[in-house]
């Protein structure tokens, strides 16, 4: 498992690294098909081009391998090929400290990757696999805009989804996440010179200023609910009134309705005039863009049954598995919104998610694996 993570790792596959990506997705597919899988690729949609510069880039394509048909329940392994690291980061390279993985994307998630893997080998060797899918997308860190519609096609055809995202710090389970949104506010103003016209401006920055405190205005973070603007941009000198100034920002929901409210109320910063009117009446004209691209993940019946089976083999492997939550999202979210059952923190134990100091810990991969492939099997026969 250790040559396996540090030769992934070793692949960039963040950022501006597409051709990361699908040489990961060529090898996983390699060693996939030697199980006896069938794969099949999935093009990826465009995503939405307001959302910013990426959204130009190519969509990657997903990969389902799916594995010999049996008479069990199906059971669907998810994981993403993506990372947060940017291909011109000097954080590049596996490296090992002790029983310290270290390496972009080491433990979000290409050791989960690595678990599933070598889960599915074992068992394949034993003699002992369910009917199983592995499901490998390369834009889930960027919000899974270019695979959702293959990962809710895809749900359909499993019984019970195990997504390979990285532990809890303390090796537990997320039982229920919220949902997450996107959102862009472009603000079109009239420029002016500072100095000798400032009167006939209209500051598309002043706006924009005002929009950001009202949506401040909307977080409350004890219900679970979330809005942060970030990045902005605006104006071009200090000597000019600017005409154009946009914020891009992100919402968090624990339900549905909340989503659907938090999207109506960032949709009343828009201008209901057109822009030239807008504008005649002295004021910047303001458009919305609002998309809710990851379904709120409630603790379902089905989920929380999931859950205890996880525990109950857990304590049959000597592990501990506490349950708990998490302000973050993942393709765990679309994937239960499509019906498939499923808990997502089945990956390897870590820390530094997301940042330059990002580590596995090398000391829990087999039990992790184990724990991993005995829920498999179980999950297969309930």
């Amino acid at each position: 498992m250790t040559n396996d993570l540090r030769e992934l790792v070793d692949i960039p596959t963040g950022p501006g690294a597409p051709e990361g990506i699908a040489r990961t997705r060529d090898w996983f597919a390699q060693r996939l098909v030697k199980l006896g899988a069938r794969v099949e690729l999935f093009q990826g949609d465009q995503r939405p081009a307001w959302l910013g510069a990426d959204a130009a880039d190519p969509a990657p394509a997903t990969l389902l391998a799916r594995g010999p048909v049996k008479p069990t329940r199906r059971v669907l392994l998810a994981g993403h090929l993506d990372t947060v690291h940017p291909v011109t980061s000097a954080f590049r390279t596996f490296s090992i400290h002790g029983d310290r993985a270290l390496g972009p994307g080491v433990v979000d998630m290409k050791g989960g990757l690595v678990l599933g893997l070598h889960a599915l080998e074992v068992l394949t060797q034993l003699g002992a696999a369910p009917a199983w899918g592995f499901v490998l997308n390369g834009d889930e860190e960027t919000g899974s805009f270019c695979s959702d519609h293959a990962l809710r096609q895809i749900a359909g055809q499993f019984d019970v989804g195990l997504a390979l995202e990285p532990a809890m710090a303390n090796g537990g389970l997320v039982t229920h996440r919220p949902g997450s949104g996107q959102f862009l506010i472009e603000v079109r103003g009239r420029a002016a010179h500072v100095g000798r016209d400032f009167a006939s401006g209209v500051s598309a920055v002043n706006a924009l200023a005002t929009c950001i405190t009202r949506v401040a205005a909307l977080a409350d973070a004890p219900r679970g609910i979330i809005a942060s603007v970030g990045p902005i941009s605006g104006g071009h000198a200090t000597n000019v009134v600017p005409d154009l100034a946009r914020a891009w920002g992100n919402i968090r929901f624990p339900t549905p309705q909340i989503g659907q409210e938090l999207a109506a109320k960032l949709q009343d910063l828009a201008s209901p005039e057109a822009p030239d009117t807008t504008l005649a009446q002295g004021h910047a004209h303001i458009r919305v863009e609002v998309i809710l691209n990851r379904p709120a993940k409630p603790l379902t019946p089905s989920t929380q049954a999931l859950a205890a089976l996880a525990q109950s083999v857990a304590a049959d492997v000597g592990l501990t598995l506490p349950l708990g939550t998490t302000g973050g999202v993942c393709d765990g979210n679309n994937l239960q919104a499509a019906g498939l059952a499923c808990i997502d923190t089945l990956g390897v134990m870590g820390g530094g998610l997301h940042t330059t100091d990002e580590w596995a810990d090398l000391a829990t991969l087999s039990a992790r694996g184990t724990l991993l492939a005995i829920v498999m099997l179980r999950a297969s026969a309930t």
